[in-house]
């Protein structure tokens, strides 16, 4: 009992009162269900305040090895726990010297890995692969059109209302983590498949979902997923595709077009510029680009001048100096 009452106070309480997402609440409430059933088996259901530094560390253990999970999902798991104990002492709920989490050893960080973008000519080929005769091939171009041309998120995509669609002051308004508002402008030929799609759906109330079904109710975030996946198969760029990819490679194209980091950072809705910083990287392509400009070609192309023509000896002889 104890258990479920501490669960449902720290999620409806404290992290309501934080205002983190729905999606984020029902993260970190599976999350700490799943160390419950770990401690219902492994100790008889040992109640939360009765959790030592041992216990989570096996716990830990056991992600690693019998449910091999990977660096991310154990860091989440432990991120979670110590923010669980450090908001029930916070509440008065625990003594700050019971607290498991309170001396846990760090975890390393895991490696940032570069992300992956599209091309040019693959985002064309996605493009162009929806039908422009339906309603619903009219939605699915609008929508990639959309993902691609603001880099907005999957969530912020399927919470799009008419009213949050300004298609006559090219800008669209946005809600992202921690309920901040942000403004992005549209490209004009983005602003015509939004508009092209409007006409066919047909007008609609301000307050009524943006991005609707074909039974007009709200295209929720998980329709927003399945829509991109399907539509990334049927025009086979060769690469998984997912909302997420698309912010990506929205990102990256604003890198190489010359835009400065801190523009994108404001169209990302990103709160920190490290967070915008990974997409400083360059890829193979640009890589390879660089290397073709190096001045040593021009160096090289003049000591071929000076070379004499014909064979040459393996190693020239040095001449062996007599001692007298």
């Amino acid at each position: 009992m104890k258990w479920s009452f501490w669960i449902e106070l720290y999620i409806r309480t404290h992290c309501v009162a934080r205002g983190l997402r729905p999606l984020t609440l029902v993260a970190y409430e599976k999350t700490l269900k799943q160390f419950h059933e770990w401690v219902q088996v492994k100790f008889r259901d040992r109640p939360p305040d009765e959790i030592t530094t041992r216990d989570v560390l096996a716990y830990v253990q056991h992600l690693r090895e019998v449910r091999d999970n990977g660096a991310s999902a154990v860091n989440r798991a432990v991120v979670v726990l110590r923010r669980f104990y450090s908001a029930m002492v916070a509440m008065g709920y625990l003594e700050p010297s019971a607290n498991p989490l309170a001396v846990f050893p760090s975890i390393k960080a895991v490696p940032r890995k570069l992300p992956i973008a599209l091309s040019q000519e693959q985002v064309s080929r996605l493009l162009a692969e929806p039908r422009a005769d339906t309603v619903i091939g009219l939605r699915d171009r609008a929508l990639l059109a959309l993902l691609y041309g603001t880099g907005i998120r999957a969530s912020e995509c399927a919470s799009l209302r008419n009213s949050h669609v300004d298609l006559k002051q090219l800008a669209i308004t946005v809600r992202g983590k921690g309920g901040h508002e942000r403004v992005i402008p549209l490209n004009p030929r983005l602003a015509e498949l939004l508009d092209a799609y409007v006409q066919a759906r047909g007008q609609a109330h301000p307050s009524a979902p943006f991005f609707r079904s074909r039974f007009g109710r709200l295209l929720s975030r998980g329709s927003v997923y399945d829509r991109v996946r399907t539509w990334g198969q049927r025009s086979r760029i060769g690469v998984r595709l997912s909302p997420h990819r698309m912010r990506h490679t929205f990102a990256t194209h604003l890198v190489r077009a010359g835009v400065g980091l801190v523009t994108i950072r404001d169209l990302l809705g990103h709160r920190l510029i490290t967070s915008t910083q990974i997409y400083l990287h360059v890829t193979a392509d640009d890589l390879r680009a660089a290397a073709v400009k190096h001045p040593i070609s021009r160096l090289l192309d003049t000591i071929r001048t000076i070379i004499s023509p014909g064979p040459l000896p393996f190693q020239k002889v040095r001449p062996v100096c007599s001692t007298g």
